[in-house]
Order: C-alpha cells, then sequence, then structure tokens
C-alpha cells in the first residue's frame, strides 16, 4: 500500500516537472524556435487546430521563423494568429510563406522574461509539495485504520520527503538552465 501511494505521488511530481518544462518552452529567449508557435491555434475549415498541424514551422536564421502553409488561403489565418497571439510577434508574408522577425530582447525583457519563468518554476514547487501533503495524508489515513504502524507511516514520509526534496531540486535545475538561457545576449 505504501509502496503505490509513493509510486503515485512520484509518477506525479515526474509530471509538474515535466508540465514545467512544455510551459517554459513557450517562454522566448532571443533565438528563433519552432516550438514558440506550438501553443498557437488557426481556424482550419470550421475547427481550432495547432499551427504545425497546417503548416510547416522551421528556424531560416538564429532570429527568423519560416512558415509555410500546405494551402495557400492559409496564410491569412495564421498571420491572424500570430498577431492575436501574446507574443508580440509581426509576421511578414511574402506569397505563400510567413516569416516572423525575432526582436532581440531588451535587459528589461530579459529581467520581467525571468520574473515570469520563476513564477511558474514557483508553481511547479507548490504543485510538488501538495501531491506531498496529499501522499502524507493518505498515510495518515492508513495509520487511523490501523493498517501500517507509526514506524511505517515515519518512514513512508521520510521516503516522500526525499522525493520532494529531489522534484524540487530538478525545479531549479530546469529554471537554472532557462534564466542563464534567458539573459545569454
Amino acid at each position: 500500500m505504501i509502496k503505490e501511494i509513493v509510486k503515485d505521488a512520484e509518477l506525479r511530481m515526474g509530471k509538474s516537472v515535466e508540465a514545467l518544462r512544455q510551459s517554459l518552452v513557450k517562454v522566448r529567449t532571443g533565438r528563433a524556435h519552432p516550438s514558440l508557435l506550438d501553443h498557437l491555434m488557426v481556424d482550419y475549415y470550421g475547427s481550432t487546430v495547432p499551427i504545425s498541424q497546417v503548416a510547416n514551422v522551421n528556424v531560416e536564421d538564429a532570429r527568423t521563423l519560416l512558415i509555410s502553409p500546405w494551402e495557400k488561403q492559409m496564410v491569412q489565418p495564421i498571420e491572424k494568429a500570430i498577431m492575436k497571439s501574446d507574443l508580440g510577434l509581426n509576421p511578414a508574408t511574402a506569397g505563400t510563406v510567413i516569416r516572423i522577425p525575432l526582436p532581440p530582447l531588451t535587459e528589461e525583457t530579459r529581467r520581467g522574461l525571468v520574473k515570469v519563468v520563476r513564477n511558474e518554476g514557483e508553481a511547479a514547487k507548490v504543485a510538488i509539495r501538495n501531491i506531498r501533503r496529499d501522499a502524507n495524508s493518505d498515510f495518515k489515513s492508513l495509520l487511523k485504520e490501523k493498517d501500517i504502524s507509526e514506524d511505517e507511516e515515519r518512514s513512508a514520509q521520510d521516503e516522500i520527503q526525499k522525493l520532494t526534496n529531489s522534484y524540487v531540486s530538478d525545479v531549479d535545475k530546469v529554471l537554472e538552465e532557462k534564466e542563464a538561457d534567458l539573459m545569454e545576449v
């Protein structure tokens, strides 16, 4: 029983770290990367789909993304989706190809993005701590039902704490890498 609770907690903590990585991909650094547009949705024949399902998104150079829609009539909707997005990008259309120049980040913008990244990291840490709390309350309920002894409960809580510390340090490493990436000129 204890093993299942620990296994579940470990799985959920791992998912929290992975969710943090996914959300940090959307935070723009100074370089062009196709994943910047992953979360943008386009209207395609009445349904909303990700840009990657209606066009190729490639890196033309370090500061330019190149979008090649598969259908000519998708140029306008893609352009509109990029302009409406919170990325602050201005696409330039040349026939059936859309180029997105990424302006260099100012020092002030970089610092603002670092704050956003830290907030995301803090949210991930809170999620991990909530998972620890859930596991510990499961252990307490097992103890109340006399399914485990106090010693087993204590050792299970220690194990969950070690797991929590491990995943919180993983979050710190991910944040450190992203902050270094952001502050690199």
